[in-house]
């Protein structure tokens, strides 16, 4: 019981880096990024491609440290964000999100024809994973102190940019970005920044949970993962980063806790079908969340 309780600590921490990034975008400046999972992609199958060992059906066999690949992982999901970012922020609202969940579903079919550089739809094992030789138990309590001291380190930081003149800037720009361009702001930079700032959030999400399970395929950035992530900033409070963070144990909580009560009292034909079931499930609490309490559990209530 208690080495399951560390295992979803441990990934519902890694999943808030991602909802963290998400509230930083949508939450603070009102950009509306469908295309999440392909940086949780981008930074999970850097971090796999640069510490694999040297195999001769690689491309990149550079085996470098888990540390320095999980750096690396924050710099490629930079790059990328900042690439999409220039070629889309100009869009708004439904256009930027169409455009988004595009770049997401192009990051994923890459994944799954290089093959050459990230496995193909096979995907990478055996990624080097740090604390190996503590054993199965003193890797999971490692792990898991590494990810909540970078989270509490994240969040730290997150709550002093929300309060600096740059957040509240932000927080003008995604009330009235006509007013912020009239004040001389420069709106476009403005907006790529927070882009930016959130997908490295994004990728570090990747990167840890590439790093923990030490495997990555096609199969684990799915869009599905993308609407998880929307339910759970949606849940928790857009706006605030405890809301993100509490949105996500609530969200994935009942993921894994449906998973397991269906698992065990419905019949076999009906467990073939968990996946939906579990999705309409979420997508009923994000509904009665939008009716009953539209700023979520933690959220701030906006004036209309």
């Amino acid at each position: 019981m208690l080495s399951y309780l560390l295992f979803f600590v441990t990934v519902a921490a890694i999943l808030s880096f991602a909802t963290l990034g998400l509230n930083l975008q949508w939450g603070l400046s009102g950009q509306f990024n469908a295309g999440v999972v392909g940086f949780v992609a981008i930074g999970g199958y850097t971090l796999a491609v640069l510490s694999m060992p040297a195999t001769e059906r690689l491309l990149v066999q550079w085996n470098l440290p888990y540390a320095v690949a999980l750096a690396a992982s924050l710099l490629t999901s930079a790059a990328a964000a900042a690439l999409v970012g220039l070629a889309t922020l100009r869009l708004r609202s439904d256009y930027l999100a169409i455009a988004t969940f595009g770049v997401g579903s192009a990051i994923q079919l890459l994944a799954n024809n290089l093959e050459s550089l990230t496995g193909g739809s096979r995907g990478l094992v055996g990624i080097p994973r740090p604390f190996e030789a503590l054993g199965a138990q003193g890797f999971a309590w490692a792990y898991a102190a590494i990810v909540l001291g970078l989270l509490t380190l994240s969040y730290a930081a997150l709550q002093a940019l929300l309060h600096s003149p740059w957040g509240r800037v932000q927080r003008a720009l995604r009330e009235d970005e006509a007013a912020c361009a009239a004040l001389g702001k420069d709106v476009v930079r403005l907006r790529l920044s927070s882009f930016v700032l959130g997908s490295m959030l994004m990728g570090l999400s990747g990167a840890l949970y590439a790093g923990f399970v030490g495997t990555t395929s096609p199969s684990e950035f799915l869009p599905i993962l993308t609407f998880q992530i929307w339910a759970m900033l949606i849940v928790g409070g857009s706006g605030s980063n405890r809301g993100a963070i509490a949105g996500t144990f609530v969200v994935w909580g009942l993921w894994t806790l449906s998973g397991a009560v269906i698992g065990l009292v419905l019949p076999a034909r009906w467990q073939a079908q968990a996946g939906a079931l579990q999705s309409t499930l979420v997508g009923l609490v994000l509904v009665l969340t939008l009716l009953l309490r539209p700023q979520g559990l933690l959220g701030a209530r906006r004036a209309a």
